[in-house]
């Protein structure tokens, strides 16, 4: 299949995005709005016949003082990566990339690896020798991905190094995930473990209410947003993120982001944004108040959210990154147990790839980016 990539419109990406039963939020033509730091292109691959068959959102970031770019294609490019001529696909992509000055690229192919159950999960925390995920065997392994992998090696891509639970820039390697398909909201309430089942209705009697906020809720968003970045020690993003994230992703789609608030008494106790892209909706950043944690507004709150994906008729319910670490004492093995209690899966990807275009600046960036 003899395949051509050019430059396209942001109509024709969005075009094609919105034919994908799915796509990440991160190859929409508007989240190169959201990275205003970044430059961007949008991509298309076109078969014989003129059609477009993929497409990729690429970011490039310059290089201080020198003209070259690290060019970054998170979560994309949205191509079929089970060709088994992917080389026809990523050759002309380099080739073009290179030509806009780009010394190094980063991609992250969406494509599954491994798969484990919450019962496969839970066990692998009981057992006191088992510190990482990869140590529990997993409940489904896609074989295809590992061809993928081995494409990518044999072409001269190299494995990044693991983004950690997906803070800061890079996208999570492991992420967690309520599958809908083919399942009743029933069923996906029994597959909750006890604890949620009791906070659900805990924060029920309580009283605990859950509405969608809009932009003008934004500022209310960001006081929590605060509260729980002193409270976890994180740098925050500014209140003008969200609004220009809330902005450009729903002038390109009304439905893309949402803003979600549990309320108790009138006083919003947490809040959380949400994105849709086709089948896929994501729970996307969260946030709460030291107080009134007994009412349970959290669970209420993502009980909510998931039933709004579920009448959307996604297909995944998506709780994004988690660490892969299972040790009780690691300061981020609360977020993966709050996640395991919905009853989903955690979700490994083959991560991100690197290509060194030209490798004394790929070096260079190494250097610099370990000293940040």
């Amino acid at each position: 299949m003899s395949l051509t990539l050019r430059t396209i419109s942001r109509e024709q990406h969005l075009g094609f995005i919105q034919s994908q039963p799915a796509a990440s939020h991160c190859q929409v033509p508007a989240w190169a709005d959201v990275k205003t730091e970044w430059r961007s292109e949008n991509l298309g691959w076109f078969d014989k016949n003129g059609e477009l068959v993929g497409v990729g959102l690429v970011l490039y970031r310059q290089l201080p003082k020198i003209k070259r770019y690290l060019a970054y294609l998170p979560e994309g490019p949205v191509i079929n990566w089970h060709a088994p001529n992917l080389d026809d696909w990523l050759q002309p992509m380099l080739a073009h990339l290179k030509q806009q000055g780009a010394f190094s690229v980063k991609m992250g192919p969406p494509v599954v690896i491994r798969r484990w159950d919450s019962a496969a999960i839970k066990s692998g925390i009981q057992d006191p020798d088992v510190k990482r995920l990869k140590d529990v065997e997993a409940t489904h392994i896609e074989p295809r991905a590992f061809e993928v992998a081995d494409r990518l090696r044999k072409m001269g891509w190299q494995q990044a190094e693991d983004g950690g639970a997906g803070f800061g820039d890079v996208q999570p390697r492991y992420v967690f995930q309520v599958p809908l398909a083919n399942r009743s909201l029933d069923d996906v309430l029994k597959g909750f473990n006890q604890l949620w089942r009791r906070n659900i209705k805990k924060a029920e009697k309580a009283g605990v209410e859950v509405v969608q906020g809009g932009y003008e809720d934004l500022a209310e968003w960001q006081r929590l947003y605060e509260i729980t970045a002193v409270r976890d020690h994180f740098r925050p993003r500014p209140l003008s993120y969200f609004q220009r994230m809330w902005t450009v992703l729903n002038n390109e789609d009304p439905n893309r982001m949402r803003l979600y608030f549990a309320r108790h008494d009138g006083v919003n106790l947490s809040a959380a944004t949400m994105l849709v892209v086709g089948g896929h909706v994501w729970y996307s950043y969260g946030a709460s108040d030291n107080i009134g944690r007994e009412v349970r507004p959290s669970n209420a709150m993502q009980w909510r959210m998931l039933r709004d994906a579920y009448a959307m008729g996604a297909t995944v319910y998506d709780l994004r990154g988690i660490s892969d670490s299972l040790d009780e004492t690691d300061h981020l093995f609360g977020l993966i147990q709050f996640k395991v209690g919905t009853g989903g899966e955690a979700v490994e990807y083959v991560g991100e790839w690197d290509f060194p275009l030209n490798k004394l600046l790929h070096k260079a960036l190494d250097i610099y980016m370990s000293r940040r």
